[in-house]
């Protein structure tokens, strides 16, 4: 049994219909079903020292919502974590009210705890290649026509970290990938994104390289019966989330990078990187899958002084500075010039 199967079985019904809902219905991840179960098992058990449940969500109140997240905030929890608990818990109780399971929602004017300004971790572009470019030993290896056990698994890391940075999936995304959904030579992969929405994402010249040596060596694995995932584990089943941050701290370590670094912060320097070469905000957008612009925002923060530079550079009241002859002004470089 799965472990969602696990904590959907200890759930009261009202819960555990909510969460088939979202997985069959709504057709959410199964990672984002399994975390808005954890978040509501959590909130269940706080509810059972109250003498309460959500096999009764009737009798459920908006201060025992609050009183919730207040033991949340006690507990030391990171605000973010604070708030995705208490979207899951609105999700459940909106579906709840459709249902006309309860008569008023519980969740109504509980707010979300003030978040703190962050910016997402990124990788700079030297560190990006010190992690992707292969030694003279790795690419002999690679090269070669029987490929030992360490040589296949290296050959999947690569094509697993060109993705992630070549082509910003998320973790999820990028393991989700069966072998069907990749085609290197079409410079391109299908995705299937957040809320079983579907995006084509290009593919980079290394990218392609690396995932068509990976797949040209994938079945010597071999997959379990059945198994059509593109990334394997040594046991030949889909490889997991675990498996794949433990590939790149071992690389990380490797390429000498002192930070601790998840897949997603690979997502963040793809994004970061490519508005830092002039990429506008819309495209970065698609390319993520992100469905509202705000979040694609979150990037823009790297770009103050690149933004200060273009705008002195190009903008016509700053083409001719102090001191500067109109033949001076006439020869520098004109926006168009400067893509």
């Amino acid at each position: 049994m799965s472990r969602l199967a696990d904590i959907t079985a200890s759930l009261p019904v009202p819960a555990a219909t909510f969460l088939a809902w979202m997985e069959f219905q709504k057709g959410a991840s199964e990672a984002t079903v399994e975390a808005y179960a954890v978040d509501i098992l959590e909130f269940e058990t706080y509810l059972h020292g109250m003498g309460a449940s959500l096999e009764r969500p009737s009798e459920i109140t908006r201060q025992m919502v609050q009183g919730f997240s207040a033991s949340l905030f006690r507990q030391g929890m990171a605000r973010s974590s604070m708030a995705r608990k208490l979207s899951a818990l609105r999700s459940l109780f909106r579906h709840l009210l459709r249902l006309h399971k309860i008569e008023t929602d519980p969740c109504a004017g509980v707010r979300n705890p003030k978040q703190d300004q962050r910016h997402p971790a990124m990788l700079n572009v030297d560190q990006v290649f010190s992690l992707l470019d292969e030694t003279a030993e790795e690419k002999h290896a690679a090269a070669s026509e029987t490929p030992d056990a360490s040589e296949i698994f290296h050959l999947r890391d690569m094509a697993l970290l060109e993705l992630l940075y070549g082509s910003g999936l998320r973790i999820s995304e990028a393991l989700g990938l069966d072998v069907n959904d990749i085609r290197p030579e079409s410079g391109h992969v299908q995705v299937m994104g957040k809320g079983g929405k579907e995006r084509i994402v290009p593919l980079s010249d290394p990218c392609m390289a690396a995932l068509t040596r990976w797949l040209a060596v994938r079945n010597d694995v071999p997959p379990v019966h059945g198994e059509r995932a593109a990334f394997l584990g040594r046991r030949g089943k889909r490889l997991d989330r675990r498996q794949a941050a433990r590939i790149l701290e071992e690389r990380a370590e490797e390429a000498g990078i002192p930070q601790h670094i998840s897949p997603h912060d690979l997502r963040h320097s793809f994004a970061t990187h490519l508005l830092e070469g002039g990429a506008d905000l819309r495209t970065v957008q698609m390319l993520l899958g992100h469905s509202d612009l705000a979040a694609t925002e979150l990037y823009t923060h790297v770009r103050s002084d690149i933004l200060e530079n273009v705008y002195r550079r190009c903008h016509p009241r700053n083409l001719f500075h102090a001191g500067d002859s109109v033949e001076e002004a006439d020869n520098n470089e004109s926006p168009q010039s400067q893509g």
